[in-house]
């Protein structure tokens, strides 16, 4: 994932959040899910990173969309039930991709660059979820 070295301002966060929720919407109306409404509470982010979308359809199906500087993917909900165990899921599924896609034969630039990506990301996720402190919930006041 690609290193961000000044903070970014309120109105930027905003907007990165505000087009990660576009661009994962528009990922789930091309892959015919049409969004309903999108549980915030769930729902996490790390700007400029990842986001990851818990979703409700209009057919009151449950989803997990990732953004960000990642692909743009999706996964029912009831594969995970955290944001957290969601960026696992997410990881492994695209580390599990590349190799599958490394195994072609005559791959060509854009493929190679694919699944260099998909590997990347997968790792970068991977090290997202393995950061406890990142993922510490707050109950009653006190941190788990």
């Amino acid at each position: 994932m690609t290193q961000q070295t000044t903070p970014m301002s309120q109105e930027q966060l905003t907007t990165w959040v505000r087009e990660q929720f576009q661009r994962a919407n528009k990922h789930l109306a091309e892959n015919g899910v049409i969004f309903d409404s999108v549980i915030t509470e769930e729902s996490r982010y790390l700007a400029p990173f990842v986001a990851v979308w818990k979703i409700k359809s209009l057919e009151k199906k449950y989803y997990w969309v990732i953004s960000g500087d990642v692909p743009c993917d999706f996964i029912a909900y009831e594969n995970e039930k955290t944001a957290r165990d969601a960026i696992r899921h997410f990881s492994l599924m695209w580390q599990l991709k590349a190799e599958n896609l490394s195994k072609g034969t005559d791959l060509d630039k854009a493929q190679q660059d694919y699944i260099d990506l998909l590997v990347t990301r997968a790792e970068g996720l991977y090290r997202i979820y393995n950061q406890k402190e990142l993922w510490q919930e707050v109950q009653g006041g006190k941190p788990e």
